[in-house]
């Protein structure tokens, strides 16, 4: 068994609000001169249709595989990984993702924070039932 990296600072998935103040302070370190920040929140339209809602649900390892994934992205460059994803029933502007990363140059924790949340989406098993207001729907992710 590893031992995990104690740079990624906190991964976890909730149905409770998120806040970017959380993720911002689970990176801050005094050998970090800039973070990155990635904010994801429900849009009012997708595919030029208007949203009603998102609903998210995971699989019951999403959890160990965003920790799996946050410490796949790290590099020697970076200070510390902050990732937070919402599972249940989100309204428009609600925040469904944030994803916070500290080094002590910008480029590194721009680099990474991109790669992060471009690789959470891809891997981790969340999946998004998108209602629109027309009454159709989708699943995203499957």
């Amino acid at each position: 068994m590893t031992v995990p990296d104690p740079r990624v600072r906190l991964v976890d998935l909730r149905d409770t609000p998120l806040t970017v103040d959380e993720a911002l302070a689970a990176v801050s370190d005094p050998a970090a001169g800039g973070v990155a920040l990635f904010v994801g929140t429900v849009r009012q339209q997708d595919h030029a249709k208007a949203v009603e809602l998102l609903d998210y649900s995971a699989h019951p390892s999403a959890v160990d595989t965003l920790r799996e994934v946050a410490e796949s992205v790290l590099t020697d460059e970076i200070t510390a990984l902050a990732a937070v994803h919402r599972t249940g029933r989100l309204a428009i502007g609600d925040t469904a993702v944030v994803v916070a990363v500290s080094a002590p140059h910008r480029g590194a924790a721009l680099t990474v924070c991109k790669e992060m949340i471009d690789t959470l989406k891809a891997q981790v098993p969340i999946w998004k039932h998108q209602v629109f207001r027309d009454g159709s729907d989708e699943w995203v992710g499957l």
